[in-house]
């Protein structure tokens, strides 16, 4: 809302320092001090008022070591979170942006499932809270309406390369002069696409229609038959990862700012067509707005680590945790980098494999053998370190140093192909 209020104020009365406004740099940093503000003081507000409440934590005995010492801890935190993301968003994002509105949508929408999922449980005393098959149909749901919007909407297109092979330096918009002739960098006209990114790949874009070549000239137009579910898929599964990431002090928080920070800096230069000539990327013309909302969703996850890391002082809850993995999944499906998820997201992929091949070994062995057997000692994957003795703090810190390493190595994949 800022931004239009600034430039309304630029525009009739050339009002001194109300252009600034204009720059994505600029919004994006007063998005991260003003998110970081807002977690800060909500928080400590919001934690005051849950202790009132009595709106505690109720731990499930699993015999690890500092459990008791959580049970009653304040939870639905994510509120904290969600308000930090959406109040600076609304503020100096550009809100008819396309990408804007679905990120907001879908922040939303999770935030209000895992709101759902917590109330149940805190209030109605209910431990199971919110049954899963609501919580699969909601992010479903979701899913449809981002997968849809992204693969008919007229808004969301790409500008394609002239010429994949030309490395072209240049600061003009559309053209550079060479010595015999002028090369277009990317055509002026955006189409739609169902391109996405291949890391480590030289010509590093992937159209899904390829999938389903053998239908012939009509494949394109099946497309949908594979891009949706696997926007449905990826939401669910990035959703739930976070949701199991969420099992000590500060583990899923720091993950996700950690991310955060990798997606960032993708949406930014995928928005940018210097960038992306530069880089030899595809390039989304309106993405770099995204930087807006993801500076929002640092900020956010940082100030919350305030109160979230070890001891914590608040929970986020499924309010934080479903609305975390969704708009990750979401943000990395709209910058086209989807196929990336598995690098910067591997600690979430690692949290859900560990669960997924435990009980899966389990039931195999139960069968065979009799009795069950198991892989780890406890999934998800923190409380196997957690049992053979690790302290909790350490655990964390250890996955943070590996998400580091892997958000480096996505952004490095940028060059490295």
């Amino acid at each position: 809302m800022l931004y239009y209020l600034f430039q309304y104020l630029d525009t009739a009365f050339n009002f001194p320092g109300a252009g600034v406004f204009q720059y994505i740099s600029f919004r994006a940093g007063a998005a991260l001090i003003t998110s970081l503000f807002i977690s800060l003081i909500i928080g400590k507000r919001l934690i005051g008022f849950l202790r009132r409440k009595q709106v505690g934590e109720d731990i499930r005995d699993l015999g690890l070591e500092g459990e008791k010492e959580k049970r009653g801890t304040p939870t639905m935190g994510g509120l904290i979170i969600l308000a930090a993301i959406l109040i600076p968003t609304l503020l100096f994002a550009k809100l008819h942006n396309i990408y804007i509105i679905l990120i907001l949508v879908s922040t939303v929408w999770l935030g209000f499932i895992g709101f759902l999922d917590d109330y149940i449980k805190v209030f109605r005393k209910e431990k199971r809270g919110l049954a899963g098959k609501f919580k699969v149909m909601g992010q479903i749901g979701l899913g449809l309406i981002i997968g849809f919007t992204m693969y008919y909407s007229d808004n969301i297109v790409i500008r394609e390369r002239v010429d994949q092979q030309a490395v072209v330096k240049t600061y003009q918009v559309f053209e550079v002069e060479t010595e015999s002739e002028q090369t277009t960098i990317f055509n002026k006209t955006a189409v739609k696409s169902t391109k996405t990114t291949i890391p480590f790949i030289k010509n590093n874009e992937f159209d899904y229609s390829s999938l389903i070549s053998w239908l012939g000239e009509n494949a394109k137009k099946w497309t949908w038959l594979i891009f949706i579910p696997l926007v449905i898929f990826i939401i669910i599964a990035v959703s739930n990862g976070a949701n199991l990431t969420d099992g000590l002090d500060g583990l899923a928080t720091g993950t996700s700012a950690i991310i955060g920070v990798t997606l960032g800096v993708l949406a930014y230069v995928s928005g940018n067509i210097i960038f992306s000539n530069y880089l030899n990327i595809m390039y989304i013309p309106n993405t770099g707005e995204l930087a807006i909302y993801i500076s929002a969703f640092v900020g956010a996850c940082i100030g919350f680590l305030w109160y979230n890391s070890f001891p914590a002082q608040v929970f986020m809850g499924d309010t934080g945790s479903l609305a975390l993995g969704g708009v990750i999944a979401v943000f990395a499906i709209m910058i086209r980098k989807e196929i990336m998820i598995p690098i910067f997201c591997g600690i979430f992929l690692a949290e859900n494999l560990s669960v997924v091949l435990q009980v899966s070994w389990f039931k195999y062995t139960r069968r065979k053998f009799g009795t069950g057997r198991r892989i780890f000692r406890m999934s998800p994957l923190h409380h196997h370190y957690q049992m053979l003795g690790y302290h909790e703090s350490k655990i964390v810190l250890r996955f943070f140093i590996v998400g580091i390493m892997l958000a480096v190595l996505s952004i490095v994949t940028l060059k490295l192909r």
